[in-house]
């Protein structure tokens, strides 16, 4: 994809805005982008790479216009308008995806992440884009004891960075009323299979089959990345979701799928709790 094709793509939700008033300066950011940039460049790298006022976050990021290459396909499975409704982004990282629903139209929109430098940038993006937006420094592991439900849950890019993924989306299940959008790097087979609702013990035939559900364990590291823990191919993927009660709705991009709960509860209660209790 050429440059200037990828950066068009970004229009409708990071509109360059000349000549805005720069309140505390009493400048436009036309005349201080020299000073924006410095301050972007001053919060570390960024890894979402985000349009403010003419100022590109991480221009030079190894996948591209990263996450807008993900966004142009997953945006089409959001309304156009989202009449504000709520949205829970968990692993927020730079906040590219907070501000593209809010700009949307959502109402609350609340992004969790555990690292700061991320949510430093997150609150500055926001801030410079005069969008109300929360950010707040959260466990994926704690965001159950977050109040309420959310039209909107993203878990995106996150999953494959987690030592215990399955027992954090069970988690988050508990915060969604409407729609899950997950998303996950994936390695090994892309086959798509219907599988046996059973097996015989001595049956090994589907463990030598690459569409099998499998999860590739990441020891030390991947990408020179050593929170890449779990890596799922599609099987797994969808698998997990389906039995942690989600019916998968749309499949917007091939990493990206879109869920509603179905069977998260079992007799009124969530399958994480019955797992816990024992009684699963």
């Amino acid at each position: 994809m050429q440059a200037d094709e990828s950066r068009q793509l970004v229009v409708d939700i990071q509109p360059e805005i000349e000549g805005h008033e720069n309140q505390q300066h009493g400048k436009t950011w036309e005349t201080s982008r020299p000073e924006l940039a410095e301050r972007i460049s001053s919060l570390g790298d960024w890894f979402h790479n985000i349009n403010i006022h003419g100022v590109w976050t991480a221009p030079n990021h190894f996948l591209g216009d990263f996450p807008n290459v993900k966004w142009k396909h997953i945006s089409k499975a959001f309304p156009d308008n989202l009449n504000g409704a709520s949205v829970l982004d968990i692993g927020c990282n730079g906040g590219f995806y907070s501000i593209a629903l809010k700009r949307r139209g959502a109402g609350r929109v609340l992004g969790v992440d555990v690292d700061d430098r991320y949510l430093n940038q997150a609150r500055f993006a926001a801030q410079s884009l005069e969008l109300d937006i929360e950010f707040e420094k959260r466990s994926v592991y704690d965001v159950d004891k977050i109040e309420g439900e959310f039209d909107y849950v993203l878990f995106l890019g996150v999953f494959y960075h987690l030592r215990y993924p399955l027992y954090a989306l069970d988690k988050i299940i508990k915060k969604v009323s409407g729609k899950l959008f997950f998303q996950s790097m994936m390695r090994g087979s892309q086959g798509d299979r219907q599988w046996s609702d059973d097996y015989q013990f001595w049956d090994m035939h589907p463990f030598k089959d690459p569409d099998f559900p499998c999860m590739y364990f990441i020891e030390n590291s991947y990408a020179n990345d050593p929170t890449n823990w779990w890596i799922p191919n599609r099987g797994a993927v969808e698998g997990m979701l389906r039995s942690s009660g989600l019916e998968i709705v749309a499949h917007p991009e091939t990493e990206t799928y879109v869920c509603e709960p179905r069977r998260v509860q079992r007799d009124g209660k969530y399958v994480l709790d019955l797992e816990l209790s024992g009684t699963l």
